[in-house]
């Protein structure tokens, strides 16, 4: 069984959701992006969404975006990425970790090459947005061949006849986008997102993770209440950038300060 499997296997038990942080890796700098991360688990992370800068992030709102500008800027690339997952391995194997980013670095890469490089290094699982099912079996293959799982996206707009195209071979988790748009842009209605996931659910065979939109521990506890897991990203890494390079220490400490309040009100959710 995977890393991400057995975590929600352990969570399902307790009643739990998932809390899923997400932190660009390299912002503000490796070095600050790596006391955060390390440190996640112990505030809480269940599972650990892990971005590769880019420089043209299309899926992502303008908190991400400048994330992995200042990632960019401060050097970051995809071998140091592989670096610091491996070097997490070494404090943590047992937290699931999947890297979320876009395909252009991989296939510059070499994408059995990168899949090779990923698995070797400590990665459980690729979220790759750009990649829709139709064209990703050029990774999903060596991925599969490695034990990663592929997560695929699910939007508003996902229909009954669209919806079997993304569950098939998918694995790991279902990631639910619950608003119609980029990161961090607009709220969700928990009705809506209610709503889609029990019509989703009738025929994902894995658990649905939620996110975009999820802002505050009250957001996150709403949808932990329903869903399998909480994915925060564009709150987290606003607060990164309120500090930029500077303050270290107290960046460090804020960030995972916050982590820890939302980790427990989805943890709670259900009580």
């Amino acid at each position: 069984m995977s890393r991400i499997a057995q975590r929600f296997a352990e969570l399902r038990s307790a009643n739990r959701a998932a809390f899923v942080p997400f932190i660009t890796a390299g912002d503000p700098d490796q070095a600050t992006s790596f006391d955060i991360l390390k440190r996640l688990p112990e505030a809480g992370a269940d599972l650990i969404e892990l971005g590769v800068p880019f420089s043209d992030p299309m899926a992502d709102g303008p908190a991400v975006q400048a994330s992995s500008q200042r990632a960019l800027k401060a050097g970051m690339t995809l071998a140091k990425v592989l670096a610091m997952v491996h070097a997490f391995r070494k404090l943590d194997s047992r937290t699931p970790l999947m890297l979320m980013g876009y395909f252009n670095p991989m296939n510059a890469w070499g994408v059995k090459r990168f899949v090779d490089d990923a698995s070797q290094a400590g990665v459980d699982g690729l979220i790759t947005v750009d990649l829709p099912p139709e064209e990703d079996e050029v990774l999903r293959a060596p991925a599969a061949a490695h034990g990663l799982d592929i997560i695929r996206l699910a939007t508003p707009t996902t229909d009954a006849e669209r919806l079997p195209a993304i569950l098939s071979n998918a694995s790991g988790f279902l990631y639910y986008v619950s608003v119609a748009g980029v990161t961090g842009t607009k709220s969700f209605s928990t009705d809506d997102v209610r709503g889609a996931l029990a019509r989703i659910k009738v025929h994902a065979q894995i658990p649905i993770a939620v996110g975009f939109g999820i802002k505050t521990p009250e957001q996150a506890a709403e949808i932990a209440r329903f869903a399998d897991g909480a994915v925060v990203g564009s709150a987290i890494v606003s607060r990164i950038g309120e500090y930029g390079s500077t303050r270290r220490q107290a960046l460090v400490d804020d960030v995972v300060g916050f982590c820890a309040l939302l980790a427990q009100s989805v943890h709670a959710a259900r009580a």
